[in-house]
């Protein structure tokens, strides 16, 4: 039986753990925190959301970030201030826009493969994370706006996703609590969302039942391997181990490099609020279909009864964790205007930093070295491509003539 070591416990690196066990294999699993799923795994948007699988890089997303440099509220925001890793990314990001296309349909297809997988597993695990698959309904105010959107619909048509035009007549049967004025829509009926604190942990202690070992609260301070080994040190050691796997989100930049590979991995931080349902009347009026509202780039989810999740926006600044009020402000408005009948008294504020490579595709397989695995690089759709990227990075280390194949179809960085 190989030992695998695998480097992060957020969502990427405990699905990588569990297609791991699956086949096998005896896995150690490194988290720095004291428990799974305490960073940029702890309260994102919550949808699995095949329908959002549009990449960035695209003219008219450049051309709004640019009109958005001054705004402080702005959906996508950049600071100004320079750095080789963000003049390098961004370098990346635009070399990507003749991919667009291919890219968009590529990671529906990746999205809809997922669903099968982490559905799965957790009804094999036993695992509650407040599912939803009543579907995720795309909202356009504008003609422009549900313009683009057909376009796109094309695109993910051709990655195999099904999702269907909708008049504002039609949106209120699917949301009655929606308010104001729209364009029209587009609505997804296999999308779902659910809690990805709640699913990690559940599957976490799923990996701990099947064996594999969670070194919690221990810090990896340097990484390194050879054509035969891999080994991980750290504050009690060194272990040696047959093969590494980095799934260590925006850190994984750092330890390629130490395992001599590029791993461009951007920090985009995303803001997120949990809106508590605390009285009938808020749960009535909270909606219970995912939405993906466009042009303020949010989304939502309902998380049971009690609890609605809005999330959005991107903030390009580095490894910067600080909470802005004028980045959540934003969110509480949205829901204050769109669902007028929710009590916003006790909100929720939460930030976090999605590891994004310059052209919106996750890297996928093996590194330089045959021992050497990477999962990571998922940007805002981490929750959503979690399950079908831990089978392929599986696949890949019981197997490594296929890795090389593996990096090929799904990694592009």
């Amino acid at each position: 039986m190989q030992r695998v070591a695998i480097i992060g416990g957020g969502i990427t690196g405990v699905t990588t753990a569990y297609s791991l066990l699956k086949r096998g294999f005896d896995v150690t699993l490194y988290e720095r925190n004291r428990y799974t799923a305490m960073e940029t795994s702890y309260a994102n948007g919550g949808q699995l959301s095949a329908s959002n699988a549009e990449v960035w890089n695209h003219w008219p997303t450049v051309f709004k970030g640019l009109r958005w440099m001054l705004r402080a509220d702005a959906p996508l925001l950049v600071n100004p201030k320079p750095s080789w890793h963000k003049l390098s990314w961004f370098a990346e990001f635009m070399a990507a826009i003749p991919r667009y296309a291919h890219n968009t349909s590529e990671t529906a297809r990746l999205a809809i493969a997922a669903r099968d997988h982490l559905f799965q597993w957790a009804a094999d695990e036993g695992i509650e994370f407040d599912l939803q698959r009543r579907g995720i309904l795309h909202i356009y105010r504008t003609r422009q706006g549900f313009a683009h959107a057909q376009r796109v619909s094309a695109l993910l048509a051709k990655g195999g996703l099904e999702r269907r035009p909708v008049t504002p007549e039609e949106m209120r049967t699917l949301e009655p609590n929606l308010a104001g004025e729209y364009h029209g829509g587009f609505f997804t009926e296999t999308d779902a969302t659910g809690d990805i604190h709640k699913f990690t942990q559940g599957l976490a202690s799923a990996i701990q039942r099947r064996g594999a070992t969670i070194r919690y609260g221990v810090e990896v301070h340097d990484v390194g391997a050879s054509a035969n080994s891999a080994w991980v040190r750290h504050g009690q050691g060194r272990d040696e181990y047959d093969a590494l796997v980095v799934c260590a989100g925006v850190g994984s930049r750092s330890l390629g490099a130490k395992l001599g590979d590029r791993v461009n991995v951007y920090p985009v931080k995303g803001y997120s609020i949990t809106v508590h349902l605390d009285d009938p009347a808020s749960q009535q009026a909270a909606p219970w279909v995912s939405l993906l509202d466009d042009e303020a780039k949010l989304v939502t989810s309902r998380l049971g009864a009690d609890r609605f999740r809005v999330a959005g926006t991107a903030e390009f600044n580095g490894f910067n964790r600080d909470i802005r009020h004028d980045r959540i402000r934003p969110l509480i408005r949205w829901v204050e205007q769109c669902f007028p009948g929710v009590d916003t008294r006790r909100v929720v504020h939460w930030a976090g930093l999605r590891p994004m490579l310059p052209d919106m595709m996750p890297r996928i397989g093996r590194g330089t070295q045959p021992t050497v695995f990477y999962n990571t690089g998922h940007g805002h759709l981490g929750w959503t491509l979690s399950a079908v990227t831990a089978e392929l990075v599986a696949d890949a280390v019981m197997t490594t003539g296929s890795a090389q194949s593996n990096l090929n179809l799904v990694s592009y960085g």
